[in-house]
Parts: C-alpha cells; structure tokens; sequence
C-alpha cells in the first residue's frame, strides 16, 4: 500500500502528467516499444529520483513495460504530494513520499521501496545504494544493477569501486552525452533562474551573479545569466575549467575576493563548505544564497545560523538571516536544490533525453546485468545515439549522412 499524504490530490496530480508527456516524445515513443515487447516482465525496479511530473511518467513507462514498481522521492522537499496521488491512483505503482517528511520518514520511505527486493533500480544520489550495501543488503538478492542520475551520486559509486565495495553494476547514466550535455547545461541553466527570478522577484539584469563551479551545470547557470544581462563570475578549483570559463567570456577569481561583489550566489560543485564564515562576513546586505548541487551542504548553513541573530521566513523559499551589523543574507530553498524546491526542475523537453535513457538504461541490465561484473558502467554508445537521433527526429531536425565512401575514409579503411 502506498504512502502518500493526500489521495484527494490525485485528479491534479494526473493532470500535471499528462501535461508533461506532451512534451516527452523520445520517452513515449520508448513506452510504444515496451508495451509490444514487455522487457520486465516478472520484473521488480524500485527507483528514487525527485518525485515530480516528468519522472512520474518515467515511472509508468517501466510499469508499462511489465515492470512491478514502486518509487520515491529523493528530495523530501522537491517530492510534489498530487504527483505522488495521481501516480499511486490506480494501484499499480508502490508511491512512498510526501513533500517535506522527516528525515526518520524520508529513510522509512527509501527502505520500503526496496523490501520488494528489486531486480533493478534507479537512483539519484545513491541512497538506495547505501542501503542495498548496509541495513537493507539482503534486499540486494535479485538485484541485476541500476542506473544512476547524478554527478554526486557517481563520484559515491566511484569510491565504492576504487575500495573494491560495490556488490552489482551500475550505469553511469548522467556521463552519457545525452543527459550531461543538455540536462546538465540548459535544463539546469534555465530551471535555475526560472525558480530564482519567480522566487525573488528581483531583476538578474545589471545584478553581480557568482556562480561556484564550472562543470556542466555551472556553465548552463553562468551562460543563462549572462544572457539574462547579469555581470557574471566564476570560481573553480580545476584549472581547465577556470581558463574555459575565461575564454566563454567570464571572471574569474577566488570565493573570497567573489563574496566581496556577488548579490545572487549560485554553488554548482558537487563540494562541501565552498561558502562559510569568511564568505558570509564580506558579503553585501541582501545577497541571495542559492545551491544547484546535489546535497544542501554546498554553503554551510550551520556557520550562517551561528552567525545570525535572528531568522525569519521572509517570503515563499526565502529564510533571511540576520547579522549582528545590520545586514540581512537570504538563503532559497534551505539550500537544498533551488530549481527543483522553489520551482518546476527542469524543462520536460530537456528530461525527455535523460529519462529515455533511464528507460533504456534499465532495459540494458535487465537483458544483460547478469553478464556484469560490478562495477560502474558507461551507457553504451549506440544507446546513446539512439536517444540523440530519436530526439533529433523528433525536434524536426535534418542531419547529413556519411556515403560509404565517407565512412571508409573516416574508418581509415579507404583511399
């Protein structure tokens, strides 16, 4: 039975994802072929993934596909409680989330989605890992692998090889040129400044924007302010990135001397403590704290409230904290993932690609996590591509293709 806060939501919830399939058709087209050929049949996929609209319908795709499954939220704060209605509505999806549980709650819920003993999952952020490793490993016997969604959660199941610890194959879906490319860059550089322009109210053009990290996400952040009239810095540890981020026409300089000019601040590293004390201490009256990483340890939110005299909700996702001097530093989100708590994530277009290769992704270790060796697995190329020319066709766009003769002398094999 699922768990889930309120069944009278269901009607909206059902709404809202029907709404998003009109824009996912990479994803229904995936759901045409699984109905035919029932790839999970006598199948169970337990997946944790921010419970919203567009992964919903990634939800049913599997179901549709013959698939036992059941799913939570991997965010307690970006979990959406008619989503979770309308999904669970028809009984044929296990929903366990509600928005805001607990922390006793979030982790009852992650456990219970994997007591049916799953031959696959899908996580994001690898806490059904940690558990399928530790308190719930015996939940692990008919598990085939797993996919996972995120930078954060990779680096975790990269540790877990590099110590010998990780017990089944996972794939590492967000390196796959069809999620980090566009999810990453433009689904995290648009939702971003969406959630935190509706969220303010404040104009971005003329504003100082200091965005920490110049991955894939930080250079969507970065080129969407930018192009939003906003003068933009960027700090980085890697060198590579920092000249890059040079060359794409940005400053660059240390998080101390960027606290001293940033009125929005956006952390995209993956990292801890990238903004403490020091940062908060030089910082301008009304600068706004903002996180797009993974975890909400990116600016330490302990070294804030220590600081603070008093903190008061100011508005919707805005805590302001004050400062013993007078100034007033506003934290979105609580820190925790300003474009999935404060807004609607990313574009459903742009999670078309990343969720089709979710899909697929499960489709490949059901048909071959048996040959697997564990270990942490790039998605393979011609998946990928498929994804690229699914989508491709279904934007309308016209590509070019390789004669025979072209292709010899690209393989080396012609004159």
């Amino acid at each position: 039975m699922s768990i889930i806060r309120d069944a009278s939501l269901a009607t909206a919830g059902i709404k809202k994802i029907e709404w998003v399939k009109g824009f996912m058709p990479v994803l229904t087209q995936i759901k045409e072929q699984f109905v035919k050929d029932q790839p999970f049949k006598g199948m169970r996929i337990a997946i944790c993934l921010h419970l919203e609209a567009k992964t919903a319908y990634l939800a049913q795709v599997l179901a549709a596909g013959g698939a036992e499954v059941a799913i939570t939220g991997s965010n307690t704060l970006s979990t959406k409680d008619e989503i979770c209605a309308g999904l669970a509505a028809d009984g044929k999806i296990k929903v366990y989330a509600i928005h805001d549980a607990s922390e006793e709650e979030y982790w009852d819920h992650l456990k219970k989605t994997l007591e049916f003993k799953p031959h696959i999952i899908v996580d994001d952020g690898g806490d059904l890992v940690t558990l399928l490793h530790g308190e719930l490993s015996a939940c692990a016997e008919n598990l085939l692998g797993g996919c996972e969604e995120t930078t954060t959660g990779i680096n975790r199941l990269k540790a877990r090889v590099r110590e010998g610890s990780l017990k089944f194959p996972m794939m590492a879906v967000n390196d796959a040129d069809s999620k980090h490319l566009f999810d990453n860059v433009h689904g995290t550089g648009q939702s971003v400044w969406d959630s935190i322009m509706y969220t303010t109210n404040v104009m971005l053009t003329g504003r100082d924007v200091v965005v920490a990290g110049y991955g894939f996400c930080g250079k969507g952040v970065a080129m969407r302010a930018k192009g939003l009239g906003a003068r933009v810095t960027v700090t980085e540890i890697n060198p590579w990135r920092a000249m890059e981020a040079i060359m794409d026409g940005f400053r660059v300089m240390k998080m101390d001397d960027a606290a001293k000019i940033g009125e929005f601040f956006v952390t995209v590293t993956g990292c801890k403590d990238v903004i403490v004390k020091r940062h908060y201490e030089v910082m301008r009256d009304n600068a706004f704290l903002s996180n797009a990483g993974h975890f909400d340890i990116e600016f330490s939110k302990t070294d804030l409230a220590e600081m603070a005299t008093k903190i008061e909700n100011r508005r919707p996702f805005i805590e302001g904290y004050h400062l013993p001097d007078g100034r007033v530093l506003n934290v979105l989100a609580d820190g925790k993932l300003v474009n999935i708590v404060a807004g609607n994530g990313h574009p459903a277009d742009i999670m078309d690609m990343s969720l089709a290769l979710q899909a697929m992704g499960c489709k490949h270790i059901a048909e071959n996590g048996k040959k697997m060796a564990p270990d942490l697995y790039n998605v393979p190329l011609e998946l990928d591509r498929q994804i690229a020319m699914m989508k491709s066709a279904a934007m309308g766009l016209g590509l070019d293709v390789l004669t025979q003769e072209q292709e010899e002398y690209m393989n080396g094999t012609g004159d």
